[in-house]
């Protein structure tokens, strides 16, 4: 299994422009499966930042099936700016165990340089010709976050910490890395799960971690959004910091009494955090938004869209907690069919064919965006490259 630039997919959509924000979009590939008919071997999740320079570093997850027991954390480096890859072996965890599990993570890179891994660790002990998810309860298996530390740019790696959430959750989702605010704050924004028997004594809520001490310990939350009838789910949650300091969250929203996808949500606050608007719709319907703030000011956001097939960017402008959603494009995957009308929640995990993009910043300017999805049966990374006009 290599790490290697490919030719452009059929899947994949890159001329033209979104209202003259975008002026070119290049892609390649993170990684990919050289050999499919000898391993059966898939990459997802995908995390990326910039060390400086040309120099970008990356995680994802890789597995022999998209909830496979066994699921591990490798690292990546491109050196050009994110063109090409070498694929640098699994995340040294070193979290020995005899028990069966399922590893993903998160990176991001702290304002000193120090690269964060948040890890998610889920037991699959009794379960593991289960899925990570229980259809009858919607509850998964029990997991717990880790904190890894890298001061040398991921050449080595400090063992891994154990986070204690600030509550209970029972189970929590890994949705984002570590946020690093301008106050010195680190949030770890995520949503508490049912366990496997549908225990969920929080309710449904986004939630974020709070750490005062570089991640060390993490004594308190902030409530971000939680529906008033608790039937709400919020997944695949992020918080950003915007540079006039408003905090940003969106979710993924799922009503589970009507069982159907909301428009991803969006809320603001200006406290930094203490208090949030309610819950709002971005007006788009999709899952796994990821957004990021440009030099105008406006947030460029990757998300997988859900009225149409495929994932998709759009350009935002916030204002005055308003959200205005003023241009779009397919990326990849517009030919890709959706979700079947009947199909249950948690069907709907098992068959994902693409998703959870991860966005930074590079030194000219351009915005590094990375997913993983399935072209010719097999799941891999892929990278976009978008380039901007000033």
């Amino acid at each position: 299994m290599t790490a290697t630039v490919s030719n452009q997919s059929n899947l994949v959509n890159v001329g033209g422009e979104i209202n003259e924000t975008v002026c070119t979009l290049t892609t390649g590939m993170l990684f990919s499966n050289d050999k499919p008919h000898l391993h059966s071997v898939h990459g997802y999740f995908p995390s990326v930042v910039s060390l400086g320079g040309d120099e970008v570093f990356a995680i994802y997850a890789c597995a022999e099936a998209f909830e496979a027991v066994g699921m591990r954390i490798e690292m990546a480096r491109s050196r050009d700016g994110g063109k090409t890859w070498q694929p640098e072996g699994p995340l040294p965890t070193c979290l020995q165990s005899d028990d069966p599990f399922t590893e993903a993570g998160r990176v991001s890179i702290s304002p000193e340089g120090e690269l964060i891994v948040v890890v998610s660790r889920w037991d699959r002990r009794g379960r593991t010709e289960e899925g990570l998810a229980n259809p009858e309860t919607l509850g998964v298996c029990p997991n717990q976050f880790f904190l890894m530390r890298s001061n040398d740019g991921g050449q080595s790696w400090d063992e891994p910490s154990p986070i204690k959430p600030p509550l209970v959750g029972p189970s929590f989702e890994l949705c984002a890395p570590v946020t690093f605010l301008r106050d010195g704050r680190w949030l770890l924004s995520t949503s508490t799960w049912r366990d496997w028997d549908g225990v969920l004594p929080n309710g449904n809520r986004m939630v974020a971690f709070v750490s005062d001490d570089r991640g060390k310990t993490w004594p308190r939350h902030l409530d971000v959004m939680h529906h008033p009838d608790d039937t709400v789910i919020y997944w695949e949650s992020k918080v950003i910091e915007l540079v006039d300091g408003t905090l940003l969250a969106n979710a993924w929203a799922y009503d589970e009494a009507a069982e159907q996808d909301r428009p991803i949500h969006f809320a603001t606050s200006n406290d930094g955090g203490q208090t949030w608007t309610d819950p709002q719709s971005t007006g788009l319907s999709g899952q796994t938004m990821t957004p990021i703030q440009l030099d105008d000011g406006k947030l460029f956001c990757a998300y997988r869209r859900t009225d149409r097939p495929g994932l998709w960017v759009q350009i935002v402008k916030i204002n005055n907690g308003r959200w205005y959603n003023e241009s779009e494009k397919p990326l990849w995957g517009n030919q890709v069919t959706t979700a079947a009308a009947d199909q249950s929640i948690i069907d709907h995990f098992h068959t994902l064919r693409f998703g959870a993009p991860s966005l930074c910043r590079l030194n000219d300017g351009t915005v590094l965006l990375a997913f993983w999805g399935y072209e010719d049966c097999v799941s891999g990374i892929r990278w976009f490259k978008a380039s901007f006009i000033n």
